[in-house]
């Protein structure tokens, strides 16, 4: 059994997984978008370009996305991606970047557990935790 995340976005799949590409090093494998897909003629006209469903490689992790149909998008609540990062200076890049356009939850900082840690939600509405452990304590 493998947990996989599922991101919903409200037609922005192809230009979040391009961001994760560029700057959380995410490997693209595979994309479909509604009017290539067999079902193409069950969805309405304004969402044939956007992405049914797509799946990147983050850190050895499948995480899988789609633009939801119109009417059935729900903003993210509840949950958090996390990205766990080796060095301090690798968070404090990582972090930057998913907080800029977005809205920092929890600024990066030192905490008890790790050298750095901090919440954004992405421009894309994603909310993502990253982290950086303190290797004088467990994680």
């Amino acid at each position: 059994m493998k947990l996989n995340p599922h991101l919903n976005f409200n037609g922005q799949c192809a230009a979040a997984f391009k961001f994760y590409e560029q700057h959380l090093g995410a490997k693209p494998l595979f994309s479909l978008t509604y009017k290539d897909s067999p079902m193409a003629g069950q969805f309405p006209a304004e969402c044939s370009d956007q992405i049914m469903h797509a799946t990147i490689e983050i850190g050895g992790v499948l995480v899988m996305g789609a633009d939801s149909p119109p009417g059935y998008y729900t903003q993210p609540n509840g949950f958090c991606v996390s990205l766990s990062v080796d060095d301090v200076a690798e968070a404090e890049r990582v972090f930057n970047v998913l907080a800029e356009n977005g809205t920092v939850n929890m600024p990066l900082q030192q905490t008890f557990w790790a050298l750095r840690f901090g919440m954004a939600t992405d421009q894309f509405g994603i909310p993502w935790m990253v982290n950086c452990s303190d290797p004088a304590v467990a994680s």
